[in-house]
């Protein structure tokens, strides 16, 4: 006799709660635009926004505060648009800065655009850019507002439509605990606009990094059901994540988030002067990540690994952060008081096993005053 071993069967999504789920995902994002699925992670949403809005003669303004601004930048090159790139310029050795919105009136007025691309919040750098300042100089330039919310949504202030925010791509896997494996993008009647205009690469033939094809295979044809061979558990598991979310309440994760990085970043300067987190100002920190230094003279690498013999969520910063933070972890579930105080002692231990001074009692009276 042949027998078939047990296995766990997904059930399938419904075709109906497609539109469904993405009309509560603009709900979050606070768009009043289409919201489209793509499918796969976030990194991949980012890449067809480039394919599907670059062209040859299109000019793209493309902030840098982290490694992925360099990335999306490569790939607009490679559909033929004029990329300039604008970088924050660090005020000390030491800092980790945000782009201001002085810095971009400046650029723009110099060098106009036809779009700006914007990393609202900076997992691998910890800085968060003041997205509202920012999409109000570009508006008033004229330009299209493109906006990478992956490292944002759920744990900054996000309001797509208020803020004149053109095209948001978005992740369920950081803030909104969600699965990675999903992704989705907010568009615009001008952003559908700028799209169809888009480049040649993507047009004319189907293409899985074409967003104008998921305007055409899905919202064209009336929201049902998806095209391809969609993942009923990744869908599953996104339209659980939105439900946890829209339970706790938008506001309520953002300020749960809010309020672990203020305890995070309290409890670092209360360490010592060398363990201060970065960027000084507090306006401009990421609230999913804290990044703790490393003190002067020691190994970032050997700091890690003596942090991650109690946190292994610790991890190193990245770009120009590289090899001088850590970051700590407070995003999703880990945006919890017992989750920082893990991460800050953890780290104020990995201090004092290299040598260096943590005043471990200052930093405990923090985290218990809470």
């Amino acid at each position: 006799m042949i027998t078939t071993p047990a296995r766990f069967a997904v059930p399938a999504f419904p075709a109906e709660r497609y539109g469904l789920l993405a009309d509560r995902l603009g709900g979050v994002l606070g768009s009043r635009g289409d919201v489209v699925f793509v499918q796969g992670e976030a990194i991949i949403a980012l890449e067809a926004l480039a394919a599907s809005v670059g062209r040859p003669g299109l000019r793209v303004l493309v902030l840098v505060t982290s490694p992925y601004g360099d990335v999306f930048a490569r790939w607009l090159e490679a559909t033929g648009a004029e990329v300039r790139r604008l970088r924050s310029h660090a005020v000390g050795a030491d800092e980790v800065a945000a782009i201001e919105a002085d810095m971009l009136e400046a650029e723009l007025a110099e060098h106009p655009a036809d779009a700006v691309y914007i990393t609202h919040g900076e997992a691998a750098t910890g800085v968060v850019n003041p997205l509202q300042e920012l999409a109000a100089v570009a508006r008033a330039h004229g330009a299209l507002v493109l906006v990478d919310a992956v490292a944002s949504v759920g744990g900054h202030s996000l309001h797509a439509h208020e803020w004149g925010l053109d095209v948001v791509v978005a992740g369920a896997q950081k803030s909104l605990d969600g699965p990675s494996s999903l992704s989705f993008v907010s568009v615009t009647e001008a952003g559908w606009a700028a799209i169809a205009r888009g480049s040649a690469a993507t047009r004319g033939v189907a293409s899985v990094l074409s967003l104008l094809d998921l305007k055409r295979g899905w919202l064209d044809a009336g929201r049902g059901a998806l095209p391809g061979m969609p993942d009923p558990l990744s869908f599953w598991a996104l339209d659980h994540a939105v439900d946890a979310v829209l339970a706790e309440g938008v506001d309520a994760v953002i300020e749960r988030h809010a309020r672990a990085s203020a305890l995070a970043r309290s409890a670092l300067r209360a360490l010592g002067p060398h363990a201060s987190p970065a960027p000084v100002a507090d306006a401009r920190a990421s609230h999913l990540v804290t990044l703790a230094p490393v003190p002067e003279g020691a190994s970032a690498d050997a700091l890690l690994d003596a942090a991650r013999r109690l946190d292994e969520t610790i991890s190193p910063a990245q770009g120009a952060a590289s090899g001088r933070f850590l970051r700590l972890n407070h995003t999703g579930a880990r945006a919890n008081h017992a989750a920082v105080a893990t991460g800050v002692l953890a780290y104020a231990a990995a201090l004092r096993r290299l040598g260096a001074g943590a005043d471990v009692d200052a930093a405990a009276d923090v985290l218990g005053a809470v």
